[in-house]
């Protein structure tokens, strides 16, 4: 008899675990799935796991970043390299400002820097900058932001930097490296299957285990979300016009909504609204590109998008109700 059905695989196993590395196993593939998943579930650890990295730095006395300092070895580019080297841990999704503060002959470092309670430095031993003078001083703020992928110091700039502060290019992966390995194994009487294995390091503010959980976690609510071919200007159409059927009893004709106006509202681009450029990167990222995708979501299903906090949402529901729109209840 032959099988019509793809054949499950097993769970994830632990291969090995050890500090910020981890290894992880999953075995009966259906022929082809070990690179259908690995190469997915790669380019989801690389890209969409959300991390904290320095967004901007301001240096007191400092213009801008093609400066010196009087007193420092480095110049002020070289110390931004630096700082791009340091890796945190950061509790919540608000923007968190440190300070660097440095007197005298001696060599500063990670360590230096003034952390509050909600965050950690991962790396205290990366180097910032040499003083070689008694009297040079190095005071430093620094702006740290949450956040997913890669953001050009361009979109921060017009966004979030104060004056007087420098925008610096963000990282925001906790993620190191991440490879993957397929393997033939036997299923039964055949010998085609595959194990796939996954290899993933981390800066250490996510462990691997997580990094690889919340991976698969987000290939299944990117997958979910294309379920039924649902175009999700018809179906909020569909709601609205059953929401003025059961009004329709008390509400005149003139009244009605018009047709050809919502329709471009629904099919608004998230980027075109008048709001941060975290929010628009979080909601593209989350698979949410216009305000019809949006007004489908309820409000706690913007707030478990990472990068978008309670101010983010509150944002949101102001511009939907300009629109006369709102949330899902």
């Amino acid at each position: 008899m032959i099988h019509t059905s793809i054949v499950l695989p097993s769970k994830p196993k632990i291969l090995k675990e050890k500090g910020n590395h981890g290894s992880y196993e999953v075995e009966g593939l259906y022929p082809g799935y070990g690179h259908t998943l690995g190469n997915s579930l790669r380019r989801i650890i690389l890209s969409s796991l959300p991390g904290a990295a320095i967004t901007s730095i301001k240096i007191a006395g400092i213009p801008h970043e093609f400066s010196t300092i009087k007193g420092i070895k480095e110049d002020v580019i070289n110390i931004i390299l630096n700082l791009k080297g340091i890796k945190f841990s950061v509790s919540g999704d608000d923007d968190v400002v440190l300070t660097l503060k440095s007197k005298g002959i001696g060599s500063v470092t990670a360590a230096n820097i003034d952390t509050s309670g909600q965050v950690e430095v991962l790396t205290p031993d990366v180097h910032i900058a040499t003083l070689t003078e008694k009297d040079a001083i190095l005071d430093m703020e620094i702006t740290l932001s949450k956040g997913v992928g890669y953001v050009a110091k361009e979109m921060l700039q017009k966004e979030r930097v104060a004056v007087g502060s420098i925008a610096l290019d963000a990282a925001f992966s906790p993620v190191v490296h991440a490879s993957y390995d397929v393997e033939q194994m036997r299923v039964g009487d055949r010998t085609d299957f595959n194990r796939l294995i996954v290899n993933i390091q981390t800066d250490g503010s996510l462990s691997p285990k997580q990094a690889f959980e919340d991976s698969i976690e987000i290939m299944i609510h990117q997958l979910k979300a294309i379920i039924n071919f649902v175009d999700p200007v018809e179906e909020v159409k569909k709601t609205l016009h059953a929401t003025e059927v059961h009004a329709s009893e008390s509400v005149d004709a003139e009244d009605s909504v018009d047709k050809e106006a919502l329709d471009d509202v629904l099919k608004t681009r998230i980027e075109s609204l008048d709001i941060g450029q975290r929010t628009i990167n979080a909601l593209i990222e989350a698979n949410i590109r216009t305000v019809g995708g949006l007004i489908r979501k309820k409000e706690q299903d913007i707030l478990d998008i990472d990068g978008i906090g309670s101010r983010g949402v509150e944002e949101l529901k102001e511009i939907l109700t300009g629109f006369g729109l709102s949330l899902k209840e």
